[in-house]
């Protein structure tokens, strides 16, 4: 139970704003009116936003940073440079344990509350005994992570370049640990892990993965995502199979309204028309595809068309940081290149609600009676924020890499004037230093 007062704007959702009190219930949800005998929260001078939705990470790439030959570089030998490493730092429980734990942590420092981790990578078949339950360690290593720190999860069983039965069998034992009571919709009942599928992209998989990893969804009521239409899967779709990535999908049975695909870089008019009509949702992720010259998705056009846009940071192998208020600012920023601006609210929007709807997750990315109460709380008294106008609005244009002072999942303070509750930050990053050299 929680109750925080004085606020100076509480943005509900993207249309709703007011000022004053917003209380948490003890089912972890926002509650109508103040709850007897809960924590209060001083938040006077501060704004008071739904919690981030992260809706596309790569948690792994948070240990593979700056690496040489990887800044800038095409896709074709981004690929195998990254690939490289995780060979080198062998990939098992104990790595994504550590990668997890850091990148999770970055995440709510930065007011991230839930994360999607596109796990696509995993250990060699032919160096593991028991392939399927090595994978299933991974996943659970990734889970664990997530939980002690306090965020939500959504865990993606992705695949890149996969056997197809291996895959499936892999996302199938994966659902059947995680959630062995075969939750609705893939989802815990207390909403802090979600389970999901999705190739990397037609550029690595072929149809036998997307139409396996189909079947695993349908069976589970799970979600479906992928990335598509970066410049270079365009490329290589044309290339190998003489057609745009978004013919193959459709042809493969992966555009629907349980699907969301990331990136849409290189899309044309009628493709948008088509991921439209089909009830595709998106995930823009600037800060992995400007920095690498991979594009720029024209965001502007897809939400006209009515496709519902989530935001994502990508991987640390891409973006270097996982800092979504961040990708935010410079989604805003940068939309001018391929349309009109795009309005402060409506990437927040983005980065709560819009990725909220990409996971099916109508509990999520606002603060409206009966929402999980997952909040963040950003001080907006200091001098990089004097003169500022619109305190909102000012939350992208002003003060870049800000990290909020409290951070609530479910009711549950996880961040506190700006660290952890449940874990050191420093031991964190010690920790994945050591496993990475060691």
């Amino acid at each position: 139970m929680l109750t925080l007062t004085g606020a100076l704007r509480i943005l509900v959702d993207g249309s709703t704003e007011r000022d004053g009190v917003l209380a948490v219930g003890a089912d972890g949800r926002i509650a109508s009116t103040p709850v007897p005998d809960a924590e209060t929260l001083d938040v006077s001078d501060c704004v008071v936003t739904p919690g981030l939705v992260n809706a596309h990470h790569h948690l792994l790439q948070t240990g593979f940073r700056t690496l040489p030959g990887t800044r800038g570089a095409a896709m074709r030998d981004w690929l195998p440079a990254m690939a490289a490493a995780y060979a080198a730092a062998g990939i098992d429980a104990s790595l994504t344990a550590a990668t997890a734990a850091a990148g999770v942590a970055e995440s709510l420092l930065s007011g991230v509350t839930t994360v999607a981790d596109h796990q696509l990578n995993w250990p060699a078949p032919a160096a593991s005994a028991d392939p399927v339950a090595d994978t299933v360690e991974i996943a659970r290593a990734v889970a664990g992570a997530a939980s002690r720190l306090g965020a939500r999860l959504v865990f993606v069983r992705g695949s890149a370049r996969d056997d197809p039965g291996m895959a499936a069998a892999s996302a199938d034992a994966i659902v059947r640990d995680l959630l062995p009571d075969g939750h609705e919709g893939g989802i815990s009942d207390d909403g802090m892990l979600q389970l999901a599928v999705g190739p990397a992209g037609v550029h690595s998989d072929p149809e036998a993965t997307f139409r396996a990893l189909g079947e695993v969804a349908a069976r589970h009521g799970l979600r479906r995502r992928t990335q598509a239409n970066e410049q270079v899967d365009t490329e290589i779709a044309l290339e190998r199979y003489g057609r745009r990535p978004l013919d193959l999908l459709e042809e493969w049975g992966w555009l629907a309204p349980d699907v969301t695909i990331a990136h849409l870089c290189d899309v044309t008019d009628a493709e948008i028309g088509r991921l439209a009509a089909a009830g595709v949702s998106a995930t823009h992720a600037p800060g992995c595809d400007v920095p690498m010259g991979w594009g720029i998705a024209p965001v502007a056009r897809l939400l006209a068309e009515g496709v519902a846009v989530g935001l994502g940071t990508s991987g640390g192998g891409s973006n270097d940081a996982g800092h979504l208020l961040a990708d935010a600012r410079l989604a805003m920023q940068i939309s001018a290149l391929v349309g009109p601006q795009l309005p402060a609210r409506t990437v927040l929007g983005m980065a709560t609600a819009g990725g909220a709807t990409g996971l099916g997750r109508a509990d999520l990315g606002h603060l409206g009676i009966g929402a999980r109460g997952d909040l963040c709380v950003w001080d907006v008294s200091g001098v990089a924020d004097a003169g500022v106008a619109d305190p909102v609005a000012g939350l992208l244009w002003a003060s870049p890499g800000r990290r909020p002072r409290h951070v609530v999942v479910g009711g549950r303070v996880v961040v506190r004037d700006y660290r952890l509750v449940a874990a050191d930050e420093r031991d964190l990053a010690t920790a994945l230093r050591e496993r990475i050299a060691g």
